[in-house]
């Protein structure tokens, strides 16, 4: 089982639904909540979004930053849903994770072993952890 994290620490997934893939979305089926790949185009959701509750971005590696810029292009589009980071996020980048619209972050447990609740909960506060924060503190 994953491990949910958010502004309070280590949680639990309560989704309940299905998760579509971006590739099987079709044009008129509706969907509740899509995964995005970390070269997907969230272009391909833009008519869509009002609809969709949940949006999981694929991390595969934590040197792999395209999932930030999706989540800031969702959010630019008007998505105002459930925005995740799945896959390989470490706590030093759950901060930008934030500052780039995700809500949350989805990691395995083998990974929240190696990075416990209390790295991810030092960053928390997303606003305190930018740069402009570092040269003024």
């Amino acid at each position: 089982m994953n491990v949910i994290i958010t502004d309070t620490g280590f949680g639990v997934d309560d989704w309940q639904g299905d998760v579509t893939p971006l590739s099987d979305v079709a044009a008129n089926n509706p969907v509740t909540a899509v995964d995005i790949p970390s070269d997907g185009d969230p272009a391909a959701l833009a008519c869509r979004l009002v609809d969709v509750q949940m949006i999981r971005v694929d991390f595969p590696s934590f040197a792999d930053g395209r999932g930030f810029t999706i989540a800031a292009m969702l959010r630019r589009m008007g998505y105002a849903g459930r925005l995740r980071a799945r896959g390989h996020v470490i706590a030093d980048q759950y901060a930008m994770a934030r500052r780039s619209g995700f809500d949350e972050v989805e990691i395995s447990e083998t990974l929240a072993a190696r990075q416990p609740e209390d790295q991810w909960l030092a960053r928390a506060n997303h606003a305190a952890h930018d740069y402009g924060a570092r040269l003024r503190g």
